[in-house]
C-alpha cells in the first residue's frame, strides 16, 4: 500500500467473519481481461489490513498477479455464509521470500490446518483497499 492508502476498518462481527473457517474465492484478471475465480484458503490480518493467499508458482492465480507487473493486480476475495458475505478487494503482489511464505503459511494453519509441503509455494499478498458485505452482529 502506497503511504496514502489506508486499509478499510472492518466491524467486530466481520473481523470474526474472517477468522472462521470458511473457503473464499479469489477474482483475478487473466492477460486478456476475463475474470478467473478459483476457490482458496486465505487469512486476513486487520493489523497491517493485507490478505494472504498461499499457492504454487505457477498456478494460473499466481500468474496473473505476476503479470500485471510491479503495480500489483486489482483482485477480489470473497467468502460466504449463508446470507453473510464479506468481500476484500485490493492490489495483489506475489511473495516469495522464505519468511513470508512461513508466516502466510502459519496463518493459514491457524485458520484452516497444516499445508501440504510445497517447495513452490508462493504467497499472494493483498493490500485490502475497499471492503463489502453483509455480516449482521449476533443477536444477544
Amino acid at each position: 500500500m502506497t503511504a496514502t492508502t489506508v486499509a478499510p476498518v472492518l466491524d467486530e462481527a466481520t473481523l470474526a467473519f474472517w477468522t472462521e473457517r470458511h473457503l473464499c474465492t479469489l477474482t483475478t484478471l487473466r492477460p486478456d481481461g476475463t475474470p478467473h475465480v478459483v476457490p482458496v484458503g486465505a487469512t486476513y490480518d486487520p493489523q497491517a489490513g493485507v490478505a494472504r493467499v498461499i499457492t504454487s508458482v505457477g498456478s494460473r492465480k499466481a500468474r496473473n498477479v505476476e503479470a500485471a507487473g510491479e503495480a500489483g493486480a486489482r483482485v477480489a476475495l470473497c467468502q460466504v455464509d449463508g446470507g453473510r458475505w464479506s468481500t476484500l478487494e485490493g492490489v495483489a503482489v506475489i511473495r516469495r521470500a522464505p519468511e513470508q511464505v512461513a508466516d502466510a503459511e502459519a496463518r493459514y494453519t491457524a485458520r484452516y490446518r497444516t499445508p501440504r509441503p510445497n517447495p513452490e509455494r508462493v504467497v499472494i499478498e493483498i493490500s485490502v483497499t475497499r471492503t463489502l458485505g453483509h455480516v449482521p452482529r449476533p443477536a444477544h
